[in-house]
């Protein structure tokens, strides 16, 4: 990569990572990325899902066409302070890495517009409102296979704590399926010295939180992944009062759709009986699902190899991860892999100290232009 491209990178990255936004909100975000398209004379169309962008490269004379994807969105974290290209927007920050995804993408279309070795079409998807949102979805029901016909889909994360630059290919699971949940239990609220005149939903929440952690415990095969945690507690307003009503909230994951179904019914059948057993109503409320990402056999491999091919170090040898992402939507509907780019010895994934590392940027570019070349081949 040019050394003038990669400092343009750069300097792409740490601008939206100075102005970060959060889902359903990446309006500014979506407007530099087309200013940037615009620069290069890619054409582009915006509002696809929301705020979703795609750019449609296109060479020679091949009916072969490939989609590549980066998210857009951040999330609502306060960062830590420090840094000259730190969130100007306070208590939203790119915490994920979703600045460095977009940048890498606008760097692999610009390789790709002055590559003149492949024929076809490329499909530049800019997405929004991964962070548990629906982003993919919403691109979907837009009609974004329709109106930008592709016949596979390649993305990545970065990877803290892998190698920097290092290209990781799983053959299959890569990321968990995610389901997030409010379990409101109802009772009757009264004076705290007169218990007897009440029903206590607080007595049920510490009953069902413990109940909840034994699903998995005591429900679930050892060998397969699964994971239920509780999050959220809401609930009273007095020191001497027993509330009316507490809700509890948190996300359950698991690798496939058999087991995700498993862990939404135990859950609304613990629920029910937790309550029942001390006189409380219990609604449980399934708020948002992630589809879990699993890679296509011949798509990984091809990834891996393309990757290879680029002069990339390529593992194949780590576990899938529980975190969610919603690639895995558009997975479900089109083949494709999901790859991950090591960020090296950063802080963790939405953690208030994290950073894009910036040192990849060339390499996740390079990626994304390889495994198009490949699949238009």
């Amino acid at each position: 990569m040019p050394d003038d491209l990669t400092r343009r990178l750069t300097e792409w990255r740490r601008h939206l990572h100075a102005y970060p936004e959060i889902s359903c909100q990446e309006g500014a975000t979506a407007a530099f990325v087309c200013a940037r398209l615009d620069e290069m004379g890619i054409p582009f169309t915006a509002g696809v899902g929301g705020h979703g962008v795609v750019a449609t490269l296109r060479r020679g004379v091949s009916n072969r066409a490939v989609g590549l994807r980066a998210d857009m969105d951040a999330l609502p974290v306060l960062e830590t302070p420090g840094r000259g290209h730190g969130s100007r927007n306070h208590g939203v920050m790119h915490a994920c890495g979703h600045d460095g995804h977009t940048v890498s993408l606008l760097g692999a279309a610009a390789m790709l517009l002055e590559d003149t070795s492949w024929s076809g079409t490329v499909q530049c998807v800019f997405q929004p409102a991964e962070e548990g949102f629906g982003g993919a979805q919403a691109m979907l029901d837009d009609g974004l296979l329709a109106r930008f016909p592709m016949e596979r889909m390649f993305g990545y994360h970065n990877w803290p704590g892998l190698e920097a630059g290092v290209v990781m290919v799983h053959g299959g699971p890569v990321m968990a399926g995610a389901a997030s949940f409010d379990i409101t239990l109802r009772g009757v609220a009264g004076h705290a010295a007169m218990p007897q005149d009440c029903a206590d939903p607080v007595q049920g929440v510490a009953q069902l939180i413990i109940a909840l952690n034994a699903i998995v415990a005591r429900n679930v095969d050892p060998q397969e992944a699964a994971v239920i945690s509780t999050c959220m507690l809401k609930a009273g307003e007095a020191h001497n009062l027993i509330a009316q009503e507490a809700v509890l909230g948190g996300t359950m994951r698991a690798q496939t759709p058999g087991m995700m179904r498993f862990l939404q019914a135990r859950v609304r059948e613990v629920a029910e009986h937790v309550a029942r057993g001390l006189q409380l109503s219990a609604r449980v409320e399934i708020v948002s699902e992630v589809t879990a990402t699993v890679n296509h056999a011949a798509e990984a491999a091809m990834a891996a190899k393309a990757a290879a091919g680029a002069g990339l170090s390529v593992r194949g040898d780590m576990r899938p991860s529980m975190a969610a992402e919603d690639f895995g939507r558009f997975l479900e509907v089109i083949p494709g892999a999901y790859a991950w780019i090591g960020n090296g010895a950063s802080a963790g994934l939405h953690n208030e100290a994290y950073d894009f590392n910036d040192a990849i940027l060339p390499v996740a570019a390079r990626y994304y232009a390889a495994v198009a070349r490949a699949a238009l081949a």
